[in-house]
């Protein structure tokens, strides 16, 4: 792997040979993602899955970005919905998931084996099921001869049809369930303002925004050359938080490590005092140290506030470079969106630094292949 080299950030033509997939224009897209695939789901008649009354909870089965739509859902209804959102990421449900309850099975190609597997087993539990994935798929298959609801994934413009540069086409069907049960008030005035949001960010990152005054770049920047340890400080920038961690693994091919506050001052916080706290500066040779990065939410706990600031000063006290970003909007939708987006934006920019072409995930595939055999 090549050195980080931020003079590529701002060269328009090898920013656009070294994403030869177009992920940055996928990651531009995200408005349009949220507007199409909300009116995806209304036409689909997501507003079915309240013909029968709220379910007892709702268990979002999936893995990877799929997944993450369960943890987006969940914090976006807020810890006071009556039913319980669980996210389930594994080949089994939970032995008290029965007919009372709703398994929405989201997966973008929809062929993920764990998540077909789970979706078979809902249906002979009896359990209500939404499905969110590919029209013709496997997936949709189960949907159909369950007699359930499936929701088509809206394709995305770029990125050649990587599933991670579609979120919003796997999280808002299920944004949209929650709103027909009542558990949500995300309507079209709020998916326009988190689509504006989203434009907004978009140009704000375009590749032509030269790194001083681009957040995505900003970002890339900052983390490169560190071990990024990432802190949501709510159950929306904890989202975020997971999410960054993700893209940097998959499209930079760069490790990060997640937590939320408080859990992470209690754990996490140690590795301040470790040996990748503090770079020495009278050393030349390579060495990676940590970066604390800090997702805010305007929804912290005054306990949350109070650790977090805190934290940053322990940090700094320690040689830990720290970064703070603020979510932006009213909405929890449009604050978690605002993140996700830099959050997108931070982690291609990172894999172009490094001359890394951010679409294929090689090791993954090897991994389906070798446990196919």
């Amino acid at each position: 792997m090549s050195p980080f080299e931020p003079e590529r950030l701002d060269d328009a033509a090898f920013l656009t040979e070294g994403d030869p997939s177009g992920m940055l224009p996928g990651v531009a897209s995200s408005g349009a993602q949220v507007r199409t695939s909300y009116r995806a789901a209304l036409e689909a008649g997501i507003s079915r899955v309240a013909t029968d009354g709220r379910p007892r909870a709702i268990v979002v089965v999936g893995v990877g970005g799929s997944a993450l739509a369960g943890e987006l859902l969940a914090a976006v209804c807020g810890a006071g919905t009556p039913v319980p959102i669980v996210t389930v990421r594994s080949y089994r449900l939970p032995g008290w998931v029965g007919a009372a309850d709703l398994v929405v099975a989201v997966s973008s190609s929809g062929a993920t084996q764990e998540t077909l597997t789970v979706a078979m087993e809902a249906v002979r539990r009896g359990c209500r099921l939404l499905t969110v994935g590919r029209q013709g798929s496997p997936l949709s298959s189960i949907a159909e001869q369950a007699s359930g609801l499936h929701v088509p994934v809206v394709p995305v413009q770029g990125a050649a049809g990587v599933p991670r540069a579609n979120l919003w086409g796997l999280a808002m069907p299920l944004v949209a369930a929650a709103s027909a049960l009542g558990l949500s008030d995300v309507g079209s005035e709020v998916v326009e303002a988190v689509a504006g949001r989203l434009e907004d960010l978009a140009h704000r990152c375009r590749p032509s925004s030269e790194s001083f005054i681009n957040p995505g770049k900003t970002l890339a920047m900052e983390v490169a050359d560190s071990v990024p340890v990432i802190w949501g400080t709510s159950p929306v920038a904890a989202v975020a938080a997971h999410r960054l961690a993700a893209q940097l693994e998959q499209n930079a091919k760069y490790p990060a490590i997640w937590g939320e506050l408080p859990e992470a001052g209690h754990n996490q916080v140690v590795t301040f005092d470790g040996p990748l706290a503090r770079r020495d500066i009278f050393d030349d040779s390579p060495s990676l140290a940590l970066r604390l990065v800090v997702l805010r939410d305007l929804d912290e706990h005054p306990q949350v506030s109070k650790q977090r600031t805190a934290s940053v000063r322990l940090a700094e006290d320690r040689g830990v470079a720290v970064s703070e970003i603020t979510a932006e909007g009213v909405h929890p939708l449009e604050r978690l969106a605002s993140l996700v987006c830099l959050a997108d934006y931070g982690s291609v920019y990172l894999a172009l630094g490094l001359g890394i072409d951010p679409a294929p995930v090689s090791a993954i595939a090897e991994l389906k292949a070798r446990i196919s055999q």
